[in-house]
This record gives C-alpha cells, sequence and structure tokens, in this order.
C-alpha cells in the first residue's frame, strides 16, 4: 500500500534537492512523477523547482483551494503517475494534506511531502501540522546552527539584519530574511557566529 511521507527541516537543508533527486530517481527507472508546488512561492514563478545548488524541475502550481486529489487524479488518468512531490509542503492546508492522504489511500499512489516544521516564531504551519499528524512516515532532513549544532528553528530578519520576532507567519524570502539556527541561538537571537567565538565553543 502506497504512503504519505513528510520530510521535514529547517531552511536550507536541502528539501528541493532531495526531492529532485527523488523525482530523477523514478524518470531514469521509465516511471512518471508529478512534482507540485503551491502559487504562494514566487521565489520559483510556480512552475519549477529549484534548489539552492542549482537544480530545476518542472513542476504544476496549485492553488490554497485546489482540491489537490481531484488534480492529482485528473493527471493520473491522462498519464499514469508512479509518485506525487510536494515542495513547500507547509502551506499546504489541512484539507489538503487530507487530499494528499486519499491520494495513498485511494490511488495507491506514494506521496512524498517537503517542507518546513515551524515558522519564525515556532510556531508549526498549517500544513506541518497535519502532516506530522497523518503521515505514515515522518524523515528529518537535518541542516546544521552556526555553532555547528543541529539546526531546528529559523530566525527572521529584516533588511539590517535585527531580528523580527512579531509579523505575518508567511513572508517568502531567502538567506535574506531567515537563518536556521538551534534552540539555544533561536531564544538568544543570534543568527552568526559571536566574533571570536568556536563551534560548540559556547
Amino acid at each position: 500500500m502506497a504512503k504519505l511521507y513528510f520530510y521535514y527541516s529547517a531552511m536550507n537543508a536541502g528539501k528541493s534537492s532531495t526531492l529532485i533527486q527523488s523525482s530523477y530517481n523514478y524518470r531514469e527507472r521509465g516511471m512518471n512523477t508529478l512534482i507540485l508546488t503551491p502559487e504562494i512561492d514566487i521565489l520559483t514563478g510556480g512552475h519549477s523547482v529549484s534548489s539552492r545548488i542549482g537544480l530545476t524541475a518542472e513542476a504544476q502550481s496549485f492553488s490554497h483551494v485546489e482540491n489537490l486529489f481531484e488534480l492529482i487524479r485528473g493527471s493520473h488518468e491522462d498519464t499514469p503517475l508512479h509518485c506525487i512531490l510536494v515542495d513547500e509542503a507547509q502551506f499546504l492546508t489541512r484539507k489538503q494534506v487530507q487530499q494528499l492522504g486519499d491520494v495513498a489511500d485511494l490511488l495507491d499512489l506514494p506521496v512524498m511531502a517537503y517542507g518546513l516544521r515551524t515558522d519564525f516564531q515556532g510556531t508549526l504551519f498549517e500544513g506541518s501540522q497535519y502532516l506530522l499528524a497523518w503521515s505514515d512516515a515522518l524523515v528529518e532532513i537535518k541542516t546544521i546552527c552556526h555553532c555547528g549544532r543541529k539546526a531546528t528553528m529559523v530566525l527572521r530578519m529584516d533588511g539590517e539584519g535585527n531580528i523580527v520576532r512579531d509579523g505575518n507567519q508567511i513572508k517568502i524570502g531567502g538567506n535574506d530574511l531567515y537563518m536556521s539556527v538551534c534552540r539555544r541561538h533561536f531564544k538568544e537571537g543570534l543568527p552568526t557566529r559571536r566574533q571570536g567565538e568556536l563551534p560548540f565553543g559556547d
């Protein structure tokens, strides 16, 4: 039976690279994949998934009101699919996570969703909350804080590099706005190493 997988991490852990590699592995073996990405991800224009190391793959965008089960079923009827991959899965709604579960259960297609676990305030995104609750398998993709410990949290910064603790949950940006850190440096609001500080030395 097919499963719903949630691959989660802090930012810059290689989620998109892993997604693209997974799709490539299927296609290399003559299998078809469908990559989905939310319209809200304006960094890619909604028609591709791109990684920080330069990998890119074609994707189909969807809105927050789209029925993903019907979208995938229609694509599957046109061209038989073997795997569904979802980028930026934290932006899914509760209903869409349920629909992805239906894809695995009723269409017998594996669904691999990749996304952030928490936002810049340490709060679960809606999509991540229900993926953590309803997925058959949870896989952590790890990255590190500037101190060398595992990064599990995300800090948001303004244009001057100051830490931002309040504001809308969703603000699309990259390394200019966000930095992945460990829990301690999230609480301290420290996005970079102090001058003269050695890794693991704090």
